[in-house]
């Protein structure tokens, strides 16, 4: 029998430059889609599927994140004396989402150092890793059918997206063979950011990994790749060519609602998308959109 996968790490220490100068003294993850910051979206989508058991990797200057995640005894108090129970509801929404733990990651040397830095806290068994750029719609589940794919194959999964092959130099791409499963494929490459000509597919790798405990060891023995980082994708290739040692990689193909966070417009477009879809936002929004347009 398999145990349930409840561990989720979610790496959280980039600096993010791209969004400087408003990223200059708050983290990135802490960028409000409409009214939460992202990276509560990528929290309960987690615990959405199960994973109850949080570890955030983050660096210096990330103590909003898990101020976030904490009581506000004084807030608190400030709302329940004005009978103010619906923000306080909110408010209380990110504080008993899941267990939090926290750990730095130190030396920025990349994705597949920041997961390994999760080593002791996750042990011997398969963990998520959700990279807090990706917000999946939560109208269009991904996390949980790749935790059942884990189990049924005992391997590593990845989320794959297919892009426009002109945009597969920004993604880690998968060479992949069919299954009988249409919406699962065995990656049997990666390659990470390579330009068009040069990439196995247009197979994007997006930012959800559900990752069998090997990949410590095998990150251990991966030298450091693209930009001197140890990369998480040279890690997955070698354990998609040691099947036997590993169980391999497979994908889980997403058909769904996704939103990039760690891109200006991509950014804008997203708040927008789950504003407008909101019965509160939506209706005034959508039509000030309208008017918005044609005035253009």
């Amino acid at each position: 029998m398999h145990e349930r996968i409840t561990k989720a790490v979610i790496p959280a220490a980039g600096l993010g430059t791209r969004f400087l100068p408003a990223t200059k003294a708050m983290p990135k993850e802490m960028l409000p889609v409409v009214d939460k910051p992202a990276i509560q979206y990528v929290v309960e989508e987690a615990v959405a599927a199960g994973l109850v058991d949080v570890l955030m990797v983050t660096g210096r200057n990330k103590n909003a994140l898990e101020n976030h995640f904490d009581r506000v005894a004084e807030l608190e108090a400030t709302l329940k004396a004005k009978g103010d129970d619906a923000k306080l509801m909110q408010v209380n929404a990110s504080t008993g989402l899941a267990a939090m733990h926290y750990v730095r990651q130190g030396d920025p040397m990349g994705l597949g150092h920041a997961v390994h830095r999760a080593r002791m806290h996750v042990g011997n068994e398969p963990f998520a890793v959700l990279l807090g750029d990706d917000l999946i719609d939560a109208r269009d589940p991904l996390l949980q059918r790749m935790l059942d794919e884990q189990v049924a194959r005992d391997a590593s999964i990845v989320a794959l997206l297919e892009v426009d092959p002109d945009q597969i130099h920004l993604y880690g791409a998968a060479a992949v063979e069919p299954t009988d499963d249409p919406d699962v494929v065995r990656v049997t490459g990666l390659v990470e950011k390579p330009a068009r000509e040069a990439a196995p597919s247009n197979y994007a790798v997006i930012g959800r990994y559900v990752l069998k405990p090997e990949v410590f060891d095998v990150l251990e023995r991966t030298a450091p790749g693209r930009g001197g980082e140890i990369q998480l994708t040279d890690a997955l290739m070698t354990m998609a060519e040691d099947v036997s040692g590993t169980g391999g990689v497979y994908g889980v193909v997403f058909r769904g609602r996704r939103y990039d966070t760690g891109d200006k417009l991509e950014y804008i477009k997203a708040v927008v998308q789950l504003a407008a879809d909101r019965d509160d936002l939506g209706p005034d929004l959508r039509s000030w959109l309208v008017e918005y347009a044609v005035g253009l």
